[in-house]
C-alpha cells in the first residue's frame, strides 16, 4: 500500500458512505443505481469503482451486452428505457460540468420520469458516486480489491 491508498480519513469515509446508503434508500431499483454509477465512473475513469460496480450489476442480474454498451447508452436505444435512459442524461450532465450548468432539458426530461423525492435520491446518488470516484481515483486505488 502506498502513502496515497492509505490516505482516507474515517470521518470523510463515513460521511460519504452515508450519503451513498441514503440516497440509495429513495431509489428502489438497484439495477439504475448500478447503471448510474457505472456510468460516471466510466466518465470518471474510476477503474476501481468500475470493477466493483460491474459486479454489484451482474450481481443483480444487469446482463452483459447492456454493460458492454453503456458508454453507448444513447446509441443503444432498444436497452435502456425511458426512466434509465433520463437518469445516465442526468449523471453525464453532473459528471461534466465543463460545459456548464446541468442542462435544464435534462433535469426536466429527469423530472418527468422521477417524483420529487426519487429525483432528489438520484442526484444525491450521483454526488455521491462522483465523490467516490475522486477520492479513489486521487488515491489510486487499484481495481480488483472489491469482493460483493
Amino acid at each position: 500500500m502506498t502513502a496515497r491508498t492509505q490516505l482516507l480519513d474515517r470521518e470523510v469515509g463515513k460521511a460519504l458512505s452515508a450519503l451513498s446508503a441514503a440516497a440509495k434508500k429513495g431509489l428502489d431499483d438497484p439495477v439504475l443505481a448500478e447503471l448510474v454509477m457505472i456510468r460516471a465512473s466510466q466518465l470518471n475513469h474510476c477503474a476501481f469503482c468500475l470493477d466493483m460496480h460491474l459486479a454489484l450489476a451482474r450481481r443483480n442480474g444487469v446482463d452483459e451486452e447492456r454493460l458492454d454498451l453503456l458508454a453507448a447508452w444513447e446509441e443503444a436505444e432498444d436497452l435502456y428505457d425511458g426512466r434509465q435512459r433520463a437518469a445516465l442524461a442526468l449523471t453525464e450532465a453532473m459528471t461534466v460540468l465543463t460545459d456548464g450548468f446541468v442542462p435544464d432539458e435534462v433535469y426536466e426530461g429527469a423530472a418527468k420520469h422521477f417524483a420529487e423525492g426519487e429525483l432528489a435520491h438520484l442526484i444525491g446518488l450521483i454526488t455521491a458516486i462522483n465523490g467516490w470516484n475522486r477520492l479513489m481515483v486521487s488515491r489510486r486505488v487499484a481495481p480488483g480489491g472489491y469482493t460483493p
